[in-house]
């Protein structure tokens, strides 16, 4: 990314050059100059047409709308309208967004209602995405396996943390790796009939895609929860399970808006294991509370 793109973070269109940011990794480098050009001139871009942006950066119309999805826009047309719109905004002088919603000045009782909103977005947009046949071949292959290592990096690896407490909950053998070399050292001991599931909302993040590969190269079912089903991540991916990919801003970055989407996938699996497995997970569920209840007991006291 050049150095104009990075000195944008911080103008008017901040919130739109943190997601470029964001994306630029999955970016060919001509989509790179789309991008660049949309988030340091949103009104200059505003006023061109698919092809006048495509001369403008020296690439093609193809390019362009490529670039758009990529963003989160369903085509040209719909990038168009909201660089518009941040152009008024800058224009008008309002208060900065925070996400395209929330504004720096917005009341706390507004950023809750706007933000339980986003959510309940994100939540139905994955919900709307998600492949139950992958789901469904996931679970079956999460119910008997031998054993489940999960793999995350950052927010991903909070997730992953959530999915194997969840599983170790009903008796079955899981482990969350956010260390990328005990991930890959643990991964070459798979063996079919073993399952290991990565976690990563951009799809590239190098210390997940390793150790998934050592699995998939071992024999083991491999699953991949990204926000990009064409992403390098599914490569090594038995099946994929795909999540919303929200919008971003600079204080509500992808880590954040991700995060909702993972942990839905994460629930249903975990329901589907417990539903195809309930005559010994509903007793390992009792244990656990049973084993736990006197930490309650004092803390209310």
């Amino acid at each position: 990314m050049t150095q104009d793109l990075k000195e944008s973070f911080g103008s008017p269109g901040g919130s739109l050059a943190a997601k470029v940011r964001t994306l630029a990794p999955s970016m060919t480098r001509s989509m790179q100059r789309v991008a660049e050009a949309v988030a340091s001139d949103p009104a200059g871009c505003a006023a061109l047409t698919v092809t006048g942006l495509a001369g403008l950066t020296g690439t093609s119309e193809a390019t362009v709308v490529r670039t758009a999805r990529l963003l989160g826009y369903p085509g040209y047309r719909d990038l168009r309208l909201a660089l518009a719109g941040l152009a008024a905004q800058q224009q008008s002088g309002r208060a900065p967004a925070i996400t395209t919603d929330i504004a720096v000045d917005d009341p706390l009782a507004d950023v809750v209602a706007k933000l339980a909103y986003e959510e309940q977005q994100t939540l139905a947009d994955t919900a709307a995405g998600l492949d139950t046949g992958q789901l469904g071949a996931a679970v079956t292959a999460l119910t008997g396996a031998r054993r489940t290592d999960v793999y995350g990096i950052g927010a991903s690896g909070l997730v992953a943390q959530d999915l194997t407490q969840k599983l170790l909950r009903i008796g079955l053998i899981a482990h969350a790796h956010s260390d990328p070399h005990l991930a890959v050292t643990n991964a070459v001991q798979l063996r079919p009939g073993d399952v290991a599931i990565a976690i990563t909302h951009s799809g590239s993040t190098g210390d997940v895609i390793e150790p998934l590969r050592a699995a998939f190269e071992h024999g083991a079912t491999t699953v991949a929860i990204t926000g990009r089903p064409d992403s390098p991540v599914t490569q090594y991916a038995d099946l994929v399970l795909t999540t919303s990919t929200s919008r971003e801003s600079e204080l509500r970055p992808a880590a954040m808006s991700s995060r909702t989407s993972q942990l839905l996938v994460v629930d249903c699996l975990f329901v589907g294991v417990a539903q195809r497995t309930y005559e010994t997970a509903a007793p390992a569920l009792a244990a656990s509370y049973e084993a736990l209840a006197h930490r309650h007991r004092s803390a209310s006291r």
